[in-house]
């Protein structure tokens, strides 16, 4: 409506006239006006209709109207939309992804792919979305297939075969077989790849053939350049070898089968029972030999000890048997004779024996006789101890002159004021006698009044105890015994109470307020400090969020509590609101601003309270205009994000990344306030690097080599019919990785259920979709879609309609001490800033804060750097001495040691250091430690060695050195690893006897020898009219010898006849012989006797002794080690006398290995030689 600026004061009304339109405007590209408009001008309240080009459309007309000379839309809501074309579809084998656009809707593009092992028919690989639908067909996947395979010549097909000219498909495997007497040259079977292509080349059937056998400590009995299928070699071993499995081998498809070989005859370590040998070892070679010994009631079942390995066995077999009496060792007494000859004693044998001064038999006699039963000797104390009372020291003798055996007891009584010991009132016989002393002493007492107790008292009225009495003692209120408990207990000793009873200062555990107390003890002493630190917004009345107290005689120096932290709202400036309007605030709380009056703010838009105040600062509002920035300043090691731009104005923000392997601190954004930039971040080199990859189950990573530094990425992939769920890199951040993804099974894959929300074309619901499917949706109201992927079941992101609200922060705190990083930038919930502190200062409580709730989260504290005194020494080692003269001269001054600082020690030789140390706040780390070095194998020494010896052995590891036959240990035998270096090995020095010591009235019998060696006896006889007291022999110890026979005169009389091995006389032997008398001796079964059956005595000696010449016994294990047995099988023949024959013959399937003489045998003196059989 337009009206003119004149007046008909005439008519005295105003004429209005309405404004026409010039032809409809063009709209958007998306639509053009309908019909023809040719007219200049067009009257007020003309329609004009619009249409949607091709591949858009809307719901309704689109209509503008004149009005007031404008165009105006009758419905603005009314545009035309990209017309949707629906689901592509999907094809079979394959999948398609968007290549253009976001929705299936006009102008948007789908590319086909088909899985590994199928390939598209057809050029066309993509369908577009046109005015009338999708273009083109769905492409279809067809598997890939190989060309038909044939038998190899001399071969077949075993699995996988088809018609003659049939082709294979993807995947299908064809496994070859040769005929027999043939090999297959190239693999065994073959699959058809994704390629089209066989896996590998059709493998060739070639006849089967073998070159000579190589055998180790063997050889061919007949050989021959080449040997074909199926053919045998038979072989022998080298001497001192046997066959491993068998003599003979077949050449196979696979070489030489069993494959011969030869492996040297051992005996294993024997099995001893009641005995043990040495040396030990896993296995022994042929003429190895042992010495065995047997313990004690215990002997060798042959003479002698030693055993040899003689092809697979021992010769002879060592064993350990039972003979029930060895020789008696009598304590406190001793045989009447010698008797050597006589152990071991058989059953039924007993002998006479005497006891010391003071020591009688059982039957309270000087001497009796020892007899030989089946569970040993007739007593098992042989000499006891005789005890007599007849005197008691202070005290009542009523039993005088009594005598008791060892074990029997007996009571006494003291006088008055007098006790025995510890208050006994009986003495015990002992071997060492009366126990205790028969003497009465004076008892002790002990007197309260002897002992003082500061901050305690006895509980009990008791003024006085007797010896070994305790009593109670108790603590004040405050105060506990040296153990902590409230009470103690002392006892009287002879010497007086056994303990001074202390109570010391004591207070209990603090009870903290809004604290947490760093220590685990129920109760503290005198001076002891308890460390305590407060929790998240609350600290100490100094304003620490830590803190110590001490325990002293009044109680805790102070109480470990700590007080929530307040803010008094600040002064807040001219056209400056603020909300909400509280006087105080908590650690925490949030204050946010706004000016008045259209003024512009500068600064920071909201404040939060910290436990250090305000931060950041508090805004101003300017009024009038603002200026705006030139370009943002260059980042030392980072760089702007985004395209920069000639100029930026007021509160426009600008975002930083710092370049690869550096670490940004403080804010990343930056903004324009007032035509200056706040603070810049700083990127400082991460030096940290990560460890080796991870390893993915059933995935591969593709290349990439270490080190792997911050930033660094590494890619993966998973094996065949199994699919990445999860991000498909990892990425070193800090020198750890971030999470690494999963490979699940193809066919194990979980699908995802369909979302109410989720709706397609004609209003149908789909109830399921496969992994990695990508679905949009709209939410009701709104015009834009929503995008979600399903990932193994689960939809991400969720899928949801409900507005996520996220809360903002303030800018970010100054905090004392760290790095400026003032910044008017607000943040969203959940984004970090990392922290960095001033220089000697550290960092307290993690390095970043977190954006959450609307207030920054686990603020830390820039806390000065506490130095370290000086470290401690530790053993085998010292720390490294400063280089310089200088630095010399101040090691022996006190030095104090930044944080961070890093010592390293040195050890003594043979000791190698563990690790260094670091000063952290005031605290050295863990000490290191100065560990041995290993040694190498001990040193040789002469005539002796170690047993088992290893190659290699660790500090203060032990060996023990034995030494050869004839030679003994002098100094220890065992020596220690001491760091590279032995202790001092021992020397082994012979220990054999050389010139027979001369005795009066005494000659040798023998054996008479230039040397003997450690543990023979000599055997001496008495002159003609002499009588032998004592033992008749002297043996060899160590290069000494030990004993001494004694002679006396005895007119003519002989002593007990002399023993003879595997033999005895007829009678019991007697100490004494009249001159004339005849002794028979006789031999032990299968024994056979030589020389006269009796002896005389004759001028006081017996005449010569007949021998016992040993029997052969023929043994079963020896006959099964040699594959014999005995010829005549009618009698068994198992034991023989010498000079008797033995006739052996080959078990049956073996052949004779000796000649054919050696299978009859002569016994000789207990000795026969065993043919073999193989």
């Amino acid at each position: 409506m337009r009206c003119p600026a004149k007046f008909v004061w005439l008519i005295l009304w105003t004429v209005c006239v309405a404004e026409d339109c010039r032809e409809p405007p063009p709209r958007k590209e998306t639509e053009i006006v309908s019909g023809s408009w040719t007219e200049q001008t067009y009257p007020e309240g003309t329609q004009a209709t619009y249409k949607c080009r091709p591949g858009y459309r809307t719901l309704g007309s689109i209509v503008m109207v004149c009005k007031d000379g404008k165009w105006v839309s009758l419905h603005p809501s009314r545009i035309c939309r990209k017309k949707p074309c629906g689901h592509p579809g999907d094809t079979s084998f394959g999948s398609f992804h968007l290549a253009v656009g976001t929705q299936f809707e006009y102008g948007a593009k789908v590319v086909y792919t088909c899985d590994e092992g199928y390939q598209m028919l057809g050029e066309i690989n993509f369908r577009e979305c046109d005015t009338n639908g999708w273009t083109n067909n769905i492409p279809l996947c067809e598997v890939v297939k190989c060309l038909p395979v044939t038998e190899p010549e001399n071969g077949r097909i075993v699995s996988g075969a088809l018609e003659p000219d049939q082709e294979y498909t993807y995947g299908q495997v064809v496994q070859f077989q040769c005929n027999a007497g043939y090999s297959l040259d190239g693999p065994k079977q073959i699959h058809c790849s994704a390629g089209g292509v066989w896996s590998g080349d059709k493998p060739k059937c070639v006849g089967i053939s073998c070159t000579p056998p190589n055998i180790l400590n063997g050889y061919p009995i007949i050989s021959k350049e080449i040997y074909k299928a199926n053919e045998r070699v038979q072989y022998k071993c080298s001497a001192g070898f046997e066959y491993s499995e068998r003599g003979e081998t077949i050449c196979t498809a696979s070489g030489w089968a069993p494959v011969p070989s030869c492996v040297e005859i051992t005996c294993d370590p024997p099995h001893i029972p009641n005995g043990f040998y040495t040396p030990e070892s896993n296995r022994y070679r042929t003429g190895d030999r042992i010495t065995y010994h047997c313990k004690e009631g215990f002997y060798p079942e042959i003479q002698g000890n030693v055993a040899r390995c003689t092809g697979n066995h021992w010769s002879p077999a060592p064993r350990c048997t039972l003979k029930p009496c060895s020789r008696p060792v009598i304590k406190h007494g001793r045989l009447y004779y010698d008797y050597s000859g006589y152990f071991p004693a058989n059953v039924g044998q007993y002998f006479y024996y005497y006891c010391d001064h003071n020591f009688v038999t059982p039957s309270r006699r000087s001497g009796d006789y020892l007899t030989c039963k089946r569970n040993g000797w007739s007593a098992e104390v042989p000499c006891l101890r005789q005890c007599i009372f007849d005197y008691l020291e202070h005290g009542h003798n009523s039993y005088s002159a009594k005598k008791y055996l060892q074990g029997e007891t007996v009571r006494v009584q003291c006088y008055p004021g007098y006790s025995l010991p510890d208050n006994q009132d009986t003495l015990l016989c002992t071997e060492n006698g009366w126990s205790p002393p028969p003497k009465c002493i004076l008892v002790k007492t002990c007197a309260k009044s002897d002992i003082e107790i500061e901050n305690g008292f006895f509980s009990e009225n008791i003024f006085t105890y007797p010896l070994n009495k305790q009593t109670q003692y108790k603590c004040k209120p405050g105060y506990v015994t040296a153990d902590g408990a409230t009470s103690g207990l002392i006892t009287c000793l002879q010497s007086g109470w056994s303990a001074r009873p202390v109570c010391i200062k004591s207070c209990d555990a603090p009870v903290p307020e809004n604290a947490r107390i760093k220590s685990d003890g129920t109760w503290f002493k005198l001076n002891d400090t308890v460390d305590y630190e407060c929790q998240q917004g609350f600290e100490s009345r100094n304003g620490d969020t830590a803190g110590s107290i001490v325990c002293g005689e009044d109680g805790w120096s102070d109480k470990p509590a700590c007080y929530e932290r307040e803010c008094i709202t600040p002064g807040i400036k001219s056209y400056l609101d603020a909300e909400p309007k509280h006087n105080k605030f908590k650690v925490g709380g949030v204050l946010k601003f706004h000016c008045r009056e259209r003024r512009v703010m500068l600064g920071a838009d909201s404040v939060q309270c910290y436990h250090f105040g305000w931060s950041p600062n508090l805004p101003t509002c300017k009024a009038g205009q603002v200026k705006s920035c030139a370009p943002p300043p260059q980042l030392l090691n980072g760089e702007v994000k985004e395209t920069q731009k000639g100029e930026y104005q007021h509160s426009e923000v600008v975002e930083y990344v710092c370049n690869p392997r550096f670490l940004m601190k403080g804010s990343h954004k930056i903004q324009c306030v007032d035509g200056e930039w706040t603070t810049l971040p700083v990127c400082i080199e991460e030096e940290r690097t990560c460890g080796d990859i991870p390893d993915l189950d059933h995935g591969y990573v593709r290349h990439s080599a270490p080190p792997y530094h911050h930033g660094d990425s590494v890619e993966f992939g998973c094996n065949a019919s199994f699919s990445l769920v999860g991000p498909r890199s990892i990425t070193c951040i800090s020198g750890k990785w971030t999470q690494l993804p999963q490979c699940f099974a193809t066919d194990k894959l979980k699908k995802c259920k369909a979302s109410k929300i989720f709706a397609s074309e004609g209003n149908l619901l789909k109830t399921e979709f496969d992994h990695n499917t990508n679905q949009s949706y709209k939410c009701r109201g709104k015009s834009e879609s929503k995008y979600s992927v399903c990932i193994n079941g689960v939809w991400d992101p969720r899928v949801s309609c409900k507005e996520e609200v996220l809360n903002s922060c303030p800018p970010p705190p100054q905090i004392p001490n760290a790095q400026d990083m003032t910044t008017t930038v607000n943040y969203k919930d959940g984004e970090k800033i990392s922290i960095l502190c001033q220089e000697n200062y550290i960092i307290q409580d993690g390095e970043e804060i977190v954006c959450k709730d609307g207030r920054w989260q686990s603020v830390p504290r820039c806390v000065e750097k506490i130095p370290c005194s000086e470290p401690p020494e530790i053993d085998h080692g010292t720390i490294q001495s400063p280089g310089s003269a200088e630095e010399r001269r101040e090691m022996f001054e006190p030095k104090k040691y930044a944080h961070g600082t890093r010592l390293s020690y040195t050890c003594e030789d043979g000791f190698e250091i563990s690790e260094e140390i670091i000063c952290h706040m005031g605290k050295w780390s863990s000490l290191p430690q100065c560990v041995g070095r290993p040694c190498a194998p001990p040193p040789e020494i002469q005539n002796g060695a170690v047993a088992q010896e290893k190659d290699s052995y660790l500090y203060g590891e032990e060996v023990t050195y034995s030494c050869d036959e004839g030679f003994g240990i002098d100094g220890p035998a065992s020596i220690r690893c001491l760091g590279e270096k032995w202790s001092h090995p021992p020397e082994c020095i012979n220990t054999d006897c050389f010139d027979l010591p001369t005795f009066n009235d005494a000659v040798v019998i023998g054996p008479k020898k230039p040397s003997y060696k450690s543990g023979e006896q000599v055997t001496f006889k008495c002159l003609q009219y002499f009588q032998l007291e004592g033992p008749n022999t002297i043996r060899c110890i160590k290069s000494r010898w030990i004993g001494k026979p004694a002679c006396r005169d005895s007119k003519g009389k002989c002593g007990p006849p002399p023993p003879i091995d595997n033999g005895d006389t007829t009678s019991f032997p007697l100490p004494v012989y009249p001159p004339g008398t005849v002794v028979e001796y006789q031999c032990q079964s299968y024994y056979e006797l030589e020389g006269s059956s009796s002896i005389k005595c004759e001028n006081g000696q017996w005449s010569e002794p007949p021998k016992c010449l040993d029997a052969c016994v023929v043994s079963e294990e020896m006959m099964r080690k040699h594959n014999i047995e005995l010829k005549w099988t009618l009698g068994k023949k198992l034991y023989s006398r010498t000079d008797d024959t033995i006739e052996f013959r080959c078990r049956q399937g073996f052949y004779r290995r000796t000649p054919l003489h050696t299978f009859r045998v002569t016994c000789q003196q207990g000795k026969l030689a065993y043919p073999t059989c193989g």
